[in-house]
């Protein structure tokens, strides 16, 4: 009688089915840590990049809000920079009480972001004599100056003044810069008066329209 043979398919288990071992992971990990490692400084100068020129963009915005203000109400307005506290307020002058009223609550700079030009000695083309945030605001009777402060004003009919007094100049010195550290960023207003933004890297004067 011939002899049944059994035939035994191979199943899978007869495969190598190691799977990884501890030393593949750390590696894995430690790859993963150096990627991480090169990628963090990268995004966080991004994101501050980012904020910045948002930042920027809401300065100049109020900036131009406050000129057609002024020309709406038939009164004074100012954007009120507070360079200590790094917060910026568009505030309109109530003739009636004789008192510079915020328009809304004062904004405040993102983490990282401050009032300021770092080192440059240069500023934008066609726009201030020398570098420098524009004048001290005024107290509310004029006769006085609030200490690191910064004020864009203007008149009733949207052009930019400096105040002293009851006396109002007409002036095309006017500038807010702000900076994280690695570029600055700036808003000018002419005697014009023309409102417009500038960009500088930090390390050098080297400014940009945009």
């Amino acid at each position: 009688m011939a002899t049944l043979c059994s035939s035994h398919p191979r199943t899978a288990a007869s495969h190598d089915e190691r799977g990884f071992s501890l030393v593949d992971i750390l590696a894995v990990v430690a790859v993963l840590g150096i990627v991480s490692a090169m990628a963090l400084p990268m995004t966080q100068s991004s994101l501050s990049a980012y904020r910045l020129r948002g930042d920027a963009q809401q300065v100049n915005n109020l900036v131009s809000l406050a000129k057609m203000r002024a020309a709406s109400r038939f009164s004074r307005s100012r954007v009120y920079v507070d360079r200590v506290n790094n917060t910026y307020q568009l505030q309109i002058y109530d003739r009636t009480t004789a008192t510079w009223v915020g328009e809304s609550s004062a904004n405040r700079l993102s983490t990282g972001i401050r009032f300021g030009f770092g080192s440059l000695d240069t500023p934008p083309p066609n726009t201030q004599n020398a570098i420098g945030m524009s004048a001290a605001c005024t107290t509310d009777d004029g006769a006085g100056t609030v200490a690191n402060t910064s004020c864009i004003v203007f008149n009733s009919r949207g052009v930019p003044v400096t105040i002293a007094g009851t006396t109002a100049t007409p002036t095309g010195n006017n500038a807010f810069y702000l900076t994280n550290g690695d570029a600055v960023f700036a808003t000018t207003v002419t005697a014009t008066p023309l409102v417009r933004s500038w960009w500088s890297p930090a390390s050098t004067s080297s400014w940009v329209r945009q």
